[in-house]
């Protein structure tokens, strides 16, 4: 019987067989850091990059010149894309998310396997009720089949309705990575915006101030610092995002876009009479002509400030929102994933990295990884109940630089919840998983029979002693190859799987026939 006491979710974890942290990194995974302060900026031109369509009334003659302006107000017609980073080595296998063999989840694991996992034998998913004949651990209210008491699972449920809980369905990839490093490139965001994700305001946002936007690192043969996440971890990062100068402070919204307009105007009348002899001449007047109308662009869409306060977003504050002000005020995690989501749902990012520190809980009891795990869920749930409410669709995707095992203790505190206590780093029960909204209706598996579906929702597979098979799947051991695979199931939802291997010439997971095995999901959306 366990007498630990668990530690507080934002409590730091030192541990004697781990080196003193030295990096940025080491200090996120440890608890030691939960978000930087400092706002990392774009530059001018960078801050409009491929924006689409026109949100309010400009005069028409203004409105005329944003497409040659590569000016619009949504993102790229794609789908929000965000991920979790839960730097440490978080546990998502088996206690979380459920793990199989080779005929999917429920194809379940030995008992030794399941308590490598974190599972006693009277809380494993493959023991029936023998009242009803099915087991009392399985919840598939979100498609993807987690465990009834997995803390990711209660956290999302506390913010979900269960309208959006029918259309939501997700996908499980059994994966190794190396355990408390931010080496691993698992950061999906450059390959998201390499199929075509961006925003109003920028490409990509994420909650560290790196080359990624979160803990781990982006694949090499993916970044592209012209995209790099703007850095994002609170509400005043938000709305520092747009200035719009001083005019609001002595104009209407409406009249201070018509001053705007009318520099604008002003502007291209002196410059058509200037007779430039030099091509360079006319790009600098291009840009000089186009930088009034984004100025009115700006102002005719931001000069509000609820439309990018997270703060001011009923839907995410207040009595009806999915946070609480009083939970919102005092919890920094609400508030960074508030401000990433409201970014990427709403268009004006076209993907996002929310990145948590302090998941490499083995501390000798079950409670601290329960607790933030819970918390973890809670936020994953925010995200996919604030696009319901935006009826946008969402791909959320969670992963983790390693895993964790236990040793079989069982820790019967209160928040352990009886389960088996966390004891140490483990790679080889490594996972990721992805969830999709869609407000037209749960997105629907590939494949023609349950038992396909079932193979199609878990990409790869574990061994029956709860070991990643790294055979089973390209992105098993490898990965910059379980990037490709989350970049090929975001193109799949779009009806562009048949692009992949022109996008990524040099990519890693096979022929035709293996990108097929590879895709969870059928189109949410075409076009």
């Amino acid at each position: 019987m366990s007498k630990s006491k668990h530690l507080h979710p934002d409590s730091p974890l030192l541990f004697g067989d781990h080196r003193k942290p030295m990096t940025r990194r080491d200090f996120i995974s440890a608890g030691l850091c939960v978000g930087g302060h400092a706002v990392a900026g774009a530059s001018l031109f960078s801050l409009f990059a491929n924006p689409n369509k026109a949100h309010a009334a400009l005069s028409s003659d203004i409105e005329a010149l944003r497409d040659s302006c590569g000016i619009s107000t949504q993102g790229a017609g794609k789908i929000p894309f965000i991920s979790f980073d839960l730097a440490g080595g978080a546990n998502i296998s088996g206690s979380n998310v459920l793990v199989g063999g080779l005929g999917g989840q429920l194809d379940f694991l030995s008992t030794a396997g399941y308590s490598k996992l974190g599972l006693p034998g009277d809380m494993a998913p493959n023991i029936a009720n023998p009242a009803t004949g099915t087991s009392d651990f399985i919840n598939t209210d979100l498609g993807l089949a987690f465990h009834s008491d997995s803390a990711f699972l209660r956290g999302i449920l506390e913010k979900v309705s269960a309208e959006t809980a029918a259309n939501i369905n997700g996908a499980v990839i059994p994966s190794r990575s190396d355990n408390d490093t931010g080496n691993n490139p698992h950061n999906p965001m450059y390959a998201i915006a390499a199929a075509g994700a961006n925003g109003s305001l920028m490409p990509l946002v994420g909650s560290r101030n790196t080359d990624s936007g979160g803990n781990s690192m982006a694949p090499a043969s993916f970044i592209d610092l012209s995209k790099r996440p703007t850095k994002i971890d609170r509400p005043t990062d938000v709305t520092g995002l747009v200035d719009v100068g001083d005019l609001f402070e002595l104009l209407s919204q409406k009249d201070a876009v018509a001053v705007m307009e009318s520099i604008q105007r002003v502007s291209a009348q002196k410059m058509a009479k200037v007779n430039s002899q030099v091509t360079r001449d006319d790009v600098i007047k291009d840009l000089v002509n186009c930088g009034y109308v984004k100025s009115a662009d700006l102002a005719d869409r931001f000069g509000d400030p609820s439309t990018l306060n997270p703060l001011l977003d009923v839907d995410i504050v207040g009595p009806g929102g999915i946070f609480s002000l009083a939970e919102f005020d005092s919890e920094n995690e609400f508030q960074k994933t508030a401000s990433v989501m409201k970014l990427v749902v709403n268009g004006f990012s076209g993907a996002g990295t929310i990145t948590m520190g302090g998941f490499d809980y083995h501390t000798g009891e079950r409670a601290t990884g329960e607790l933030r795990d819970l918390r973890a869920g809670r936020c994953m749930g925010a995200c996919l109940e604030y696009a319901a409410r935006k009826n946008q669709p969402l791909m959320m995707y969670v992963f983790s630089d390693g895993s964790v095992a236990s040793n079989g203790r069982i820790d019967d505190s209160e928040e352990g919840r009886g389960k088996s206590e966390w004891t140490g780093d483990n790679s080889s029960t490594g996972a990721s998983f992805f969830l999709v909204y869609n407000p037209n209706g749960k997105p629907q598996l590939m494949g023609a029979t349950a038992e396909q579906n079932a193979i199609q929702q878990q990409i790869g597979f574990m061994r029956p002693d709860a070991s990643v098979e790294t055979a089973s799947a390209p992105s098993a051991g490898n990965v910059n190859l379980l990037v490709e695979t989350v970049l090929l199931n975001y193109m799949a939802l779009h009806g562009e799987q048949g692009q992949f291997s022109t996008l990524v010439p040099s990519q890693g997971l096979g022929n035709s026939t293996m990108l097929d095995s590879l895709t969870a999901f059928q189109p949410i959306i075409t076009g």
